[in-house]
C-alpha cells in the first residue's frame, strides 16, 4: 500500500520526537511542534492508519505511539535529512584523527574510542582482508620425502607449507599435482572445495596416497587465514545509558555478544558497495541484536584491507547523525591508510613445516 506524503511527515515528526525523548509520542505533541498545520484528530487518525500498515507501534492501549522497525527502514530510506557536520565538529574530529593515527598499533582501539566518544555508544572497529583466492599453486620438489606447497592469492600475498612425507613420492606425481590444482582450484572460494573436487583432483593426477587431500587442506586453510581479521569493541558501558537497556538481563545479553571478537567478525561484508549500512532491529542476524540498530561505515585500510568503523545502539538512534560522523571519520581513515603496499613476493616468505602426520591428526 503507498504511503501518502502527510503520513511520511507524520511518520518523520513522530520519529524525531521519539528519539529525542525516548518517551512513545501522542498526537497532541506531534500537533503542538506546529510544522504540520494539521488537526490533534487528523494527526491521531494518520497515526492510527500508520500502525495498522506497520510503520508504528503501540506499547500500551492508553500510550502514545513508538516507531516500529518498518518505519525506522523507511525513515533511513526515504526520510531523514542527511546531516553535514558543523565545522567545529569537522575540526574536532581532524584533530582527534591526527592525534590518533601517531601510533597505528593503536590506531583500531583509538579510532574506536573517538566513534564512541562523539556518537555516545558502543563503537566497533574492524580491519579485514578483502576477500581472496587462490591465483596459483607452485608445488617445489625437494626430496623424495619432502615438497613445498605455495599458493599465491589474488590480493598479492604468498603462503606456504613445507610438508614431509612418510613415504616416498615421484617428482613427476608433485609436478601433476600441481597442474591439477593449478586447472581446478584456483579462484575458487575455501567452500567451493568440496570431497566431491577432491575426489575428482585424485583420480585425476592418479594420487593413491592421500598427497590431494593435504594440498587441499592446506588450500583451506590459506583461504580461512586471508578472511581473518581484528575487531575491537570500546564504549560498552555507553549502552547501559541508554533507557531501552536498563533492564539487566537484556543489557547482559548484548554486552556479553559485543564482547566476543568472532561474533562481530560476521558484520557485514567490509566489500559491500554502500559507503554507510544500517541495520535495524530483526535485520541484524544475531538474535543478540534483534532490539537494536547497527550502523557502519566502511573505509580503505590499504594493503588490500578493508576496515569497518560502526556503532551499536537502540533502534531509537540519531541516525543521520551518526551516519555523518562515522562517514567522516571512515573517509579521514582512508585518506590516511589508502595509500596500497607493494605486492609481497617469493623472497619474503617464511617455510612453516608440517608433516602428513599432522595434517591427519587435525582431520581426526
Amino acid at each position: 500500500m503507498e504511503i501518502s506524503e502527510r503520513k511520511k511527515k507524520i511518520l518523520t515528526a513522530v520519529i524525531d520526537a521519539y528519539i529525542a525523548t525516548a518517551e512513545p509520542v501522542g498526537s497532541k505533541l506531534i500537533a503542538g511542534l506546529g510544522d504540520l498545520d494539521l488537526s490533534s484528530a487528523t494527526i491521531r487518525n494518520e497515526m492510527a492508519e500508520l500502525t495498522a500498515m506497520g510503520y508504528l507501534e503501540q506499547p500500551h492501549t492508553s500510550a502514545g505511539r513508538v516507531p516500529s522497525p518498518k518505519g525506522y527502514r523507511l525513515y533511513v530510506n526515504e526520510l531523514m535529512e542527511r546531516q553535514r557536520l558543523s565545522m567545529e565538529e569537522a575540526e574536532a574530529i581532524n584533530q582527534s584523527l591526527n592525534l590518533k593515527m601517531q601510533q597505528l598499533d593503536k590506531l583500531m582501539s583509538d579510532v574506536g574510542k573517538l566513534a564512541s566518544s562523539i556518537t555516545q555508544y558502543p563503537a566497533v572497529a574492524l580491519a579485514a582482508p578483502i576477500a581472496a583466492t587462490i591465483s596459483r599453486f607452485d608445488l617445489i620438489y625437494v626430496d623424495v620425502n619432502t615438497f613445498i606447497a605455495v599458493a599465491m592469492l589474488s590480493n598479492d600475498t604468498v603462503h606456504n607449507k613445507l610438508i614431509h612425507l612418510p613415504f616416498s613420492v615421484e617428482q613427476g606425481m608433485v609436478q601433476r599435482l600441481a597442474s591439477v590444482f593449478n586447472t581446478n582450484f584456483v579462484g575458487i572460494s575455501e567452500d567451493k572445495i568440496t570431497p566431491s573436487l577432491i575426489n575428482s583432483a585424485e583420480r585425476a593426477c592418479g594420487d593413491t596416497m592421500g598427497l590431494t587431500s593435504v594440498v587441499a587442506a592446506f588450500a583451506i586453510d590459506t583461504l580461512n587465514k586471508a578472511k581473518e581479521g581484528e575487531a575491537i569493541v570500546t564504549g560498552a558501558s555507553h549502552l547501559l545509558r541508554q533507557p531501552e537497556f536498563r533492564d539487566p538481563d537484556k543489557a547482559h545479553e548484548i554486552l556479553s555478544y559485543l564482547s566476543e571478537s568472532e561474533h562481530l567478525l560476521g558484520l557485514p561484508s567490509a566489500d559491500a558497495d554502500d559507503d554507510i549500512q544500517v541495520l535495524i532491529g530483526p535485520e541484524n542476524v544475531a538474535k543478540e541484536l534483534k532490539d537494536s540498530s547497527v550502523v557502519i561505515a566502511r573505509y580503505n585500510a590499504g594493503d588490500n584491507m578493508r576496515g569497518i568503523i560502526g556503532v551499536v545502539g537502540p533502534t531509537r538512534m540519531d541516525y543521520s547523525g551518526v551516519a555523518a560522523k562515522l562517514r567522516y571519520i571512515a573517509a579521514g581513515l582512508s585518506k590516511f591508510l589508502g595509500m596500497p603496499e607493494a605486492p609481497r613476493g617469493f623472497e619474503k616468505l617464511q617455510i612453516k613445516e608440517m608433516t602428513i602426520d599432522e595434517h591427519q591428526e587435525d582431520d581426526r
